[in-house]
């Protein structure tokens, strides 16, 4: 593999990671990670040891619902990666991250910006993240009224999990 084709190699294991965030997908999510021993610091979020940790507490929040409703919709935007191999093994990247919330325990709506620095290593052939930490730059959390109309849609396979 070239470095360009693990750079790319490298974009797509963490757009798969979004992707799986906003799908709802908690297999999906682990999956990018290493098997074990990932450091992961999401700051407000929880800093965890573990991908384990992280798929449990994204499955207790985001798998949970509410008269049969999905209680917590989010969305991933990542961009503007600037990705470096560091040896034929390891590469670090930093992302920019757009992130918004529709919260329907507490009605309101949550915007983030935020950047992601993050560790990568080859396992088992594929590139899977080693560490992860997002700094938040600023976020504005509002409520919205009880005009607003939300429509929930179809979520990878979260929703055969009924």
């Amino acid at each position: 593999m070239t470095s360009s084709d693990d750079i790319d190699a490298i974009v797509r294991l963490k757009y798969r990671y979004w992707r799986a965030s906003d799908a709802k997908d908690p297999k999906a999510i682990r999956a990018c990670f290493i098997r074990e021993g990932a450091r992961i610091d999401y700051g407000p979020m929880g800093t965890f040891d573990d991908a384990d940790q992280l798929t449990e507490m994204f499955s207790q929040v985001a798998l949970h619902k509410v008269q049969g409703r999905y209680a917590v919709l989010d969305m991933h935007h990542g961009m503007h990666p600037d990705i470096e191999r560091t040896s034929a093994t390891t590469a670090t990247g930093r992302w920019s991250l757009r992130f918004r919330q529709v919260n329907l325990l507490n009605d309101t709506e949550t915007v983030m910006i935020g950047e992601y620095d993050d560790e990568y290593v080859i396992e088992d052939v594929e590139w899977k993240i080693a560490a992860s930490r997002l700094t938040e730059r600023w976020s504005i959390r509002r409520p919205f009224g009880s005009d607003a109309r939300i429509s929930v849609g179809t979520f990878a396979d979260a929703d055969e999990e009924d």
